[in-house]
């Protein structure tokens, strides 16, 4: 079952950045920045590995990333601004937002102020849910957008940049990946279980 709904999620990821191009990468991207669990870690490399087959640029990618990035920004930060903490608590749970995601990221934003929303860009989780206690504090629009694209855009070009590199070399690297596919398919698997099992408990606490 697990093997299925993981199946169809990277169907659904490949098919919507294949079909859109660039609008697809933006798509996938604000999902993801809107806390639903939709990774950037495989979004962008996959985006990446088309900008080897010619059918990207690096810096298109990553711009389309930032720029989704923005968008799913923007309707978490509308949440945690009009919603607050209340709403967050009662239905985060609904799309694997745990209390203990939002706590960290909260702490994070209590203590270093407007700026982690920029450096938090740069951390995986933490990144995706600084977008609530930005809003819940009433953070200026404005530099809200900016410093979530200028910390978006480094990170999503990062992760073009590695898809890029591995498809340069897809025909070296398959050859080894082919003989140990059965162990890494299990590993991915396992990997993503045990991350949705994490939402599902924390976000019962």
């Amino acid at each position: 079952m697990i093997g299925k709904i993981l199946s169809l999620l990277a169907s659904f990821i490949i098919a919507s950045i294949s079909a859109l191009g660039y609008t697809g990468i933006a798509l996938m991207m604000a999902i993801e920045s809107a806390c639903i669990p939709l990774p950037s870690e495989i979004i962008m490399p996959f985006s990446g590995f088309l900008v080897s087959q010619g059918q990207f640029t690096l810096f298109g990618t990553a711009l389309a990333g930032a720029i989704g990035c923005v968008i799913g920004s923007i309707a978490a930060y509308a949440v945690g601004r009009y919603g607050g903490r209340s709403f967050i608590w009662k239905y985060g749970r609904y799309i694997l937002i745990s209390h203990h995601d939002v706590e960290m990221a909260d702490r994070w934003f209590t203590r270093y102020g407007q700026w982690v929303v920029f450096f938090s860009r740069l951390l995986p989780v933490i990144r995706t849910f600084i977008s609530l206690p930005a809003g819940i504090s009433k953070m200026r629009f404005i530099p809200f957008i900016i410093y979530t694209f200028l910390g978006s855009l480094p990170w999503c070009y990062l992760l073009s940049y590695i898809g890029y590199r591995l498809g340069e070399k897809w025909d070296t690297l398959g050859i080894y990946f082919h003989k140990f596919d059965t162990a890494i398919g299990m590993i991915i698997i396992a990997g993503a279980i045990w991350w949705i099992w994490r939402h599902v408990k924390l976000a019962r606490h």
